[in-house]
């Protein structure tokens, strides 16, 4: 049946994909400002959201509740519960349904729905490159995502309904990829000799942050941090470990499982005076899978 033109008629995955449409089209304008920036952010976290609870309910209605044991099929077709979170319908998906989700895109969705609850509650002030970098990567995973666990399974009708906006979409990740791939070539010859300190970035995460000792400035986004110590206990402590004294110049500034693009393995490396060692056996870290 065909839907009143009055009548909303946007289904799970239609809805997402249509959210879709709206953050390629912020994200490919020839000049992205910071309202595009907001509006992608906010309705790349909605398509996130949607996509992935509806691969939940594919597999069972009640795994989209925030207790699955109180779930009653009531609640759920009046729409009046409480849903789980994001990074829990992440969880459910690799562990119940079998879906295969990085720990790389998982820190992605989590780094997508932090920018997006400062954007809501509270603003926020950020960088705009970095921004766009993070959401360009959440936006690559939720096109894979529909097509290995949602897409296979519609019919052709299905298909129908959303192939011009899935046209869309993907012509807008070219446009993405493009972009970060050209950013990418130019800044070889810029960092060309420095990739002994240049590491990956905390805030678009690319391999263009070098450090002279003194800053420490992201060539991709430009971030830049000049209280360098405070830097460090603040984005390292969380998963590479204390910052240890350093050999060569006796600050505590070296820190272990740091990846150089001049290195194939993490090594430890001291922020100060850019020294490195390879780290122990057991401090390597894994690569991201």
């Amino acid at each position: 049946m065909v839907p009143d033109s009055h009548q909303l008629d946007f289904p799970p995955v239609r809805n997402g994909v249509d959210y879709l449409v709206s953050v390629v089209d912020h994200l490919t304008r020839s000049e992205v400002g910071p309202r595009d920036i907001k509006y992608a952010v906010l309705h790349l976290q909605a398509a996130t959201e949607v996509l992935l609870k509806a691969r939940l309910v594919r597999e069972h209605w009640s795994l989209v509740f925030d207790n699955p044991g109180e779930a009653t099929e009531r609640a759920f077709r009046s729409g009046d519960f409480k849903s789980c979170t994001i990074n829990e319908a992440v969880t459910r998906l690799r562990n119940i349904v079998g879906v295969h989700i990085t720990d790389k895109e998982q820190a992605a969705l989590k780094d997508l729905g932090r920018d997006r609850n400062a954007l809501q509650h509270y603003g926020l002030t950020h960088n705009a490159r970095a921004l766009e970098a993070r959401a360009g990567r959440v936006l690559d995973f939720l096109v894979h995502f529909l097509d290995d666990a949602l897409l296979p399974d519609f019919d052709q009708d299905e298909s129908n309904t959303i192939g011009a906006d899935m046209l869309q979409v993907r012509n807008g990740l070219d446009g993405v990829h493009t972009f970060i791939t050209q950013r990418r070539r130019r800044l070889r010859g810029e960092l060309k000799g420095s990739e002994n300190r240049t590491t990956e970035c905390d805030q678009c995460h690319e391999m263009a942050l070098v450090t002279d000792g003194e800053t420490v400035r992201c060539h991709f986004c430009g971030h830049t941090w000049l209280a360098l110590t405070p830097w460090i206990m603040e984005l390292y402590t969380r998963d590479k470990g204390y910052p240890q004294l350093c050999p060569e110049c006796q600050a505590q500034t070296m820190v272990p499982g740091v990846r150089l693009a001049s290195e194939s393995l993490p090594v430890s490396f001291c922020f100060a005076c850019t020294a490195s060692i390879p780290s122990p056996p057991a401090e390597a870290t894994e690569e991201t899978r």
